[in-house]
């Protein structure tokens, strides 16, 4: 080891490193619109911040709307950003996770370009990307070095990332989380990006941090463990801080819907009603079999995003409900009187819609959710991608219930994730479905449905894997359906290779794993999205189309997102496909099953009917 070295080892160690770029976020660091900086440029400010009390730790608490720019461009901090070795660290709390939380970074990570660095998390744990000249000879590959320390919601944690060269660590709370040496060399910058502040954010992408936020810094060198250790330890009473969720605020003064009522989760003797308001609210939700209301459930703690369990209903029956809600300033808010259905028990006939990748073009599935509602369906499903950008408030609250035009205020809608949802908890809290929600499963009359995350791991001996297989084999419905986003067979022209110029994997081979367990328990259909057109195989069986049993295989991504187009060559296992946007119905009386398919013109272009055989009796 130089002598050089060693200082820089003993400054890391003991006195630390200057940074390049320091905010403490603090009330104080505020002088009109801009947010000073103790070291770097100053922010300007788009809109206020809100800070929280030193008595309870300090800090900025962080919105959806809040976007703090260091600079617009990387080189406006020419000779500021580390080129060799760097450490970034932050005190933060996550409060609204999302796939893609950013916390500060300088990135642009667009398909193939992946260049710069981010410090952020995902769902659960913390995170750092990074990409280095070392990778693939500097074409630009990140490294995302995921923690393994859960962190909880509303709870401040310090949070380190140090790059020396050849190694990238991350710490959580002093403590060495994860590292890896799978970068080294200089830093791979982009010839153009942001550097950013409380946000994930490149040319093409913003994931906004809501959470706390304070003391976020940046250093050229690689710092050593006692150093950060130290460093947290002079702060470790932050830690331990009670949990700071905090409280929903108004949006407007006018009380209003952000989101009129929806139902949710129907079963045989109970359904729940979700909404969200501007401001606060209690009141009660009316309900009754006639819209003379001869029950009530209290809405008693001020909610703006509410939830309301209506039980002790009967099976296949219709229900009126309506809502009668007041803020704390005197201002009232009613529904209009609307309908539900609860669930059929076995035996009864049922009706359902499909519709999927509605994304974010609400004047699509505006029209289709006129058509669906014109059909009278009991219940709708979802095979995912409800948004275009899931981790976005806005395109819940300004895309996706607005296209679906006051049709999930009657009608109830099962969904499963999208790759587009993010896992963002915009999702979970919208959304109330049996735990832990990203699969589970519900009955309508003698069908079973089995609702599947393929973002997530479903290759054999994994979570959901093994939890369908026990599901599939414990169900005694007559009739089997699956869901879920990703197909594993598909005609698209490049989802899954350049059909144009080979043959591509022909569909999702890591869905296609499921359909060992569908084959084995005897599944009917499988229904699925992520490709914006419409499809439908020949039954398949063992991999192979046959005449006779096997499973069919949809997609039904025509709901709004843009259109995709089918490869030159008809592969085997296809028995129709079309581009456009469009919808199904299925119906099912016994041992018969309709499915009809329709464009949005509400014209009918595909139907299928399968006739389930008496099953074989014993001589």
């Amino acid at each position: 080891m130089t002598t050089l070295t060693l200082v820089v080892a003993a400054l890391l160690l003991h006195d630390g490193p200057d940074p390049l770029l320091a905010y403490p976020l603090h009330e104080e660091s505020v002088a009109g619109d801009v947010l000073k900086a103790q070291v770097g440029p100053d922010i300007a400010l788009q809109r206020p911040l809100r800070f929280v009390p030193g008595t309870e730790g300090g800090g900025a608490e962080m919105e959806e709307g809040d976007r703090l720019v260091v600079a617009a461009d990387l080189s406006e901090l020419d000779g500021m950003l580390p080129g060799r070795e760097l450490t970034v660290s932050a005190w933060l709390s996550v409060t609204t996770p999302r796939q893609w939380g950013g916390v500060f970074g300088c990135i642009q990570d667009n398909e193939n370009h992946e260049k710069g660095w981010v410090l952020g998390y995902d769902n659960r744990h913390f995170t750092f990307g990074i990409a280095t000249v070392g990778a693939d000879d500097g074409d630009g590959r990140m490294t995302y070095l995921t923690g393994r320390t859960p962190y909880e919601e509303g709870r401040l944690y310090h949070v380190v990332a140090t790059y020396d060269g050849t190694a990238t660590r991350l710490y959580v709370n002093g403590e060495l989380d994860a590292e890896t040496t799978e970068q080294s060399g200089d830093l791979l910058y982009p010839e153009t990006a942001p550097v950013s502040l409380a946000c994930y954010l490149d040319d093409n992408e913003f994931h906004p941090h809501v959470g706390r936020l304070m003391d976020v810094r940046l250093y050229d060198m690689a710092a050593g463990p006692d150093w950060i250790q130290g460093q947290f330890s002079h702060h470790a009473s932050r830690a331990a801080l009670p949990v700071r969720r905090p409280p929903e605020r108004p949006v407007s003064d006018v009380l209003g819907w952000q989101v009129p009522p929806f139902l949710q989760f129907a079963t045989g003797d109970s359904i729940r009603i979700m909404f969200e308001t501007t401001r606060p609210v209690t009141g009660m939700v009316r309900f009754g079999e006639t819209a003379e209301f001869d029950r009530q459930a209290p809405i008693v703690e001020p909610v703006m995003l509410g939830e309301v369990l209506l039980g002790g209903l009967r099976p296949d029956e219709p229900y009126f409900y309506q809502l009668d809600l007041v803020d704390d300033t005197g201002q009232s808010l009613q529904s209009e009187v609307l309908s539900f259905q609860t669930a059929a028990p076995r035996g009864t006939p049922i009706t359902f819609a499909i519709i999927s990748d509605t994304q974010d073009n609400p004047t699509v599935s505006s029209r289709i959710a006129g058509h669906i509602w014109g059909q009278r369906p009991g219940f709708i499903v979802h095979p995912g991608d409800l948004t275009g950008t899931g981790s976005l408030k806005g395109d819940w609250t300004d895309e996706f219930f607005p296209g679906m035009n006051g049709l999930l205020g009657r009608v109830t809608m099962y969904p499963v994730l999208g790759n587009h949802e993010q896992d963002a908890r915009h999702y979970y809290k919208y959304f109330s479905l049996p735990a832990p929600e990203y699969y589970y499963r519900f009955s309508q009359g003698d069908a079973d449905f089995f609702m599947i995350d393929t973002n997530r791991n479903v290759d054999p001996g994994s979570e959901q894997y093994v939890w369908l297989d026990g599901a599939l084999a414990d169900s005694d419905a007559r009739w089997k359906f699956v869901v879920h986003h990703h197909p594993p067979y598909s005609s698209d022209e490049n989802d899954y290779g350049d059909t144009w110029t080979g043959r591509g994997s022909r569909g999702d081979l890591r869905a296609r794993q499921l359909s060992t367990l569908y084959d084995r328990h005897g599944v009917d259909v499988v229904f699925n999205g992520h490709i914006h057109s419409y499809e439908r195989t020949w039954p398949i069986e063992g991999g192979r189309v046959v005449d006779d049993g096997g499973v069919v295989y949809t997609i039904t991504g025509g709901g709004g997102g843009g259109l995709e187009t089918p490869g030159p060559v008809r592969p085997d296992f296809n028995n129709t496909v079309r581009r456009g946007h469009h919808y199904c119905m299925v119906r099912v009386n016994g041992r018969t099953l309709e499915f009809f398919a329709y464009d949005i013109e509400n014209r009918l272009f595909d139907h299928l009917r399968i006739d389930k055989p008496e099953p074989a009796t014993k001589d």
